[in-house]
């Protein structure tokens, strides 16, 4: 369902929307609620967090429609706003595009038109939706995220704690980009992201491949997070792959250095907490694990080699049924009293 917002001083216009609309409404395909002034549509946003479009006429009493443009992204900037006016000329137009305006739609109003309007504004509204609940599972898609989105739902998420902080059993997985931080200081810049970009890419489809997400990224290394069933083999099997896919990469050049991508990575599995972590009052926080368990894991990638994946003996025991592994001894780990046995996937 599209929830529209109609704006506007003119008192049939109500009735007039009720009936063009009779069908979608009655279908509940469309929801509409009506406001007179800019004034009592910030009231109605406030009451309608889930609305979808406002649909606001320009003059009106108390507060008029390109003001209430203006309002919009402090209250709520994935709502998208049409303007439809008589005042169609290109000095109102370009006004309310530049104050935020989705579209433009001329009184009086072809209703065929409209529709077509609220639909593509519906769809991109909802696009905007499906990527901020990408970005509240930490997806990778938050970097492309316009700024206001992103200061929006920081403030409700820590208005309203929508994300719990919990004890879960996971698992979880550190990727280390061997030998990359050397090569930063004797290559392009450029050059160098570019490459650790393209190398994350594979990485990343690795991880959502076995429906992991990466929680994530730490300079030249990767952190992922494996729940829900099956949580050990799939990231194992993720690791897996990402090692075979690196193995196969082509030597790089780059300036007067040749690089061979390799990785290095630890795992481990067990009880951590999830929750918010981070500075309430910078409002930063990252939905994140913490714990034991996950310093240990990154304790192991720490350790590795390049081309090897280290699992703790407990982990080991779990998966020794669904992988090929072997011993390689004991590690001093950093805070850790004893020294850890650790053993490697093969296959």
């Amino acid at each position: 369902m599209t929830k529209i917002l109609v704006v506007d001083d003119e008192a049939d216009l109500e009735i007039l929307v009720k009936q063009k609309f009779r069908k979608k409404i009655r279908e509940n395909i469309y929801e509409f609620v009506f406001a007179q002034n800019g004034v009592e549509a910030l009231d109605k946003i406030s009451e309608h967090p889930d609305l979808d479009v406002v649909l606001s006429d320009i003059n009106m009493p108390v507060m008029d429609g390109l003001t209430l443009l203006t309002r919009l992204a402090e209250v709520n900037p994935v709502l998208k706003a049409v303007v439809v006016s008589a005042y169609g000329d290109m000095q109102n137009i370009r006004t309310a595009m530049n104050r935020g305006a989705f579209d433009f739609v001329v009184k009086p109003v072809d209703f065929e038109d409209l529709e077509l309007t609220i639909e593509k504004t519906a769809v991109h509204v909802k696009q905007l939706q499906e990527t901020i609940k990408a970005i509240k599972e930490n997806n990778i898609l938050k970097m492309y995220v316009d700024e206001n989105v992103l200061n929006f739902m920081a403030h409700k998420e820590f208005e309203n704690s929508l994300l719990k902080n919990e004890l879960l059993d996971a698992t979880v997985l550190f990727i280390d980009v061997c030998g990359f931080t050397s090569i930063t200081e004797k290559a392009p810049a450029n050059e160098v992201v570019n490459l650790l970009n393209s190398i994350f890419d594979k990485i990343v489809a690795e991880v959502i491949g076995q429906n992991g997400h990466v929680d994530k990224f730490m300079g030249d290394a990767v952190m992922a997070v494996f729940r829900g069933n099956y949580h050990l083999d799939r990231a194992i099997d993720a690791a897996l792959a990402v090692r075979a896919h690196i193995e196969k990469a082509e030597e790089v050049k780059l300036g007067n250095i040749l690089y061979r991508p390799q990785v290095s990575i630890g795992i481990n599995s067990g009880e951590m907490v999830s929750g918010n972590i981070g500075s309430a009052s910078l409002k930063r926080l990252d939905y994140t694990v913490i714990g034991d368990v996950v310093n240990l894991a990154q304790r192991l990638q720490s350790a590795a080699k390049p081309g090897q994946i280290l699992i703790t003996e407990a982990v080991y025991h779990k998966a020794k049924e669904s992988f090929k592994c072997g011993p390689v001894g004991e590690f001093v780990l950093k805070n850790k009293a004893n020294p850890v046995n650790a053993y490697e996937v093969i296959e």
